[in-house]
């Protein structure tokens, strides 16, 4: 990159009890969230650099492996209501340490200790912030500090994606909420899980609403919450809002500039308005950013060449996807569509036996997706239906 590139890694849980790993895991996002959101740096995703959580590793290895100059490492040790936590930035070319600082102090002052490491990783790299870029920097969201970790441990449950996992999420955010009513991050979560649901197929009638509801009072409390922001965006897409979801998930890369969540939720947004060229863009952007990222990212970049009946390197993206995680059902639908599109009816068909042999009940009705052109939803339909895809569930 032209800027100062870097990626922190997991600081690791000393504490001894597996039940703080949430709250190291939750100092390293934050230092993370942090130095994403000024555009002067390059800063890796956390789902990539979590990926060597627990394992060991070479500084110069992480920096090639990333693509960046600069890599941070640290540790956390909890103990009642003190904790201590060490940092270390390392230039990932040479091995050398550009600084090393240990830090004791009361569990209160983990805000002051989190805004000390990024103002010393910021200096050390030379970046100074603009007067605009600084509120969004050092944008906390809660002085609280039982809010702050029922948070972090919503978040933990959160990232699992399961059904069971975002109602727990839910419960625990309203726990901190009772801690502190101002603290916006709570209500952006809720506001997430109940999209999730609705992503999911887990929903209930009050869903939509209650997700709208969550994602508006946070960005009501905390304007600056890229993740707010990206998550309404989505929110809209699904309610066929296609010009506020554009305009929210722009505002989320905005305040966010290395934010790769962002970028994938604004691609997919693009792919739905047939804007599929800026949607490559920002896929390709967030994969540089995050190049161990989680599958949907990298099925949303087929889709953007489906769009644009570039179905070679759609199916290239498709089972790229799946060599990334076997598992991921909407990959193996989109890749039967696409040698359906392709021409390629022998492997289509093939592809489609095995979507229906995972799950039977799967229909073309099922396709629900928010296009805003007609003609692309029915395109959508045509190619599965061409494989051999029914158009309806059989009936029980």
């Amino acid at each position: 990159p032209d800027k100062p590139s870097i990626a922190v890694l997991p600081f690791v849980n000393m504490s001894g009890d597996p039940k703080q790993e949430y709250f190291s895991d939750g100092i390293t996002e934050e230092i993370i969230t942090a130095l994403s959101k000024t555009p002067k740096l390059f800063v890796i995703a956390r789902n990539s650099t979590f990926t060597y959580k627990g394992k060991p590793v070479k500084m110069q290895q992480v920096g090639r492996e990333l693509g960046v100059k600069y890599v941070l490492e640290g540790s956390v040790r909890k103990s009642g209501d003190k904790v201590r936590i060490t940092a270390q930035l390392v230039d990932a070319q040479t091995g050398h340490h550009l600084w090393a600082e240990r830090y004791d102090r009361d569990l209160k002052d983990i805000f002051a200790v989190q805004d000390e490491i990024t103002l010393k990783i910021l200096n050390s790299l030379q970046v100074k912030l603009a007067e605009s870029e600084q509120a969004r920097v050092w944008a906390k969201g809660t002085n609280n500090l039982e809010a702050y970790l029922k948070f972090l441990k919503a978040y933990d449950y959160f990232k699992s994606f399961s059904k069971t996992n975002m109602i727990l999420a839910r419960q625990i955010c309203e726990e901190a909420i009772a801690q502190d009513p101002t603290y916006g991050n709570p209500y952006a979560l809720i506001g997430t899980t109940h999209l999730i649901d609705l992503w999911f197929g887990w929903a209930d009638r009050s869903s939509m609403e209650k997700s709208q509801g969550a994602l508006k009072k946070a960005i009501t409390l905390d304007p600056q919450s890229d993740f707010a922001h990206a998550n309404l965006g989505d929110l809209y897409l699904l309610q066929r809002r296609f010009d506020e979801a554009v305009s929210a998930g722009e505002t989320s890369v905005t305040l966010n500039p290395n934010g790769d969540y962002n970028m994938v939720l604004l691609g997919i947004t693009f792919n739905h308005v047939r804007r599929y060229e800026e949607a490559i863009r920002l896929f390709k952007e967030a994969n540089r950013r995050n190049p161990f990222g989680p599958a949907w990212y990298i099925h949303n970049l087929g889709l953007s060449y489906s769009g644009l009946k570039r179905f070679d390197e759609a199916i290239a993206e498709y089972k790229r996807a799946l060599d990334r995680n076997p598992d991921h059902f909407p990959a193996l639908v989109c890749l039967a569509g696409a040698y359906g599109s392709a021409g390629k009816l022998e492997e289509g068909r093939a592809v489609a036996a095995k979507v229906l042999k995972i799950n039977p009940g799967y229909s073309v009705e099922r396709q629900g997706l928010p296009f805003k052109y007609k003609e692309d939803a029915q395109a959508a339909r045509e190619r599965l239906l061409r494989v051999g895809i029914p158009e309806k569930s059989p009936r029980k």
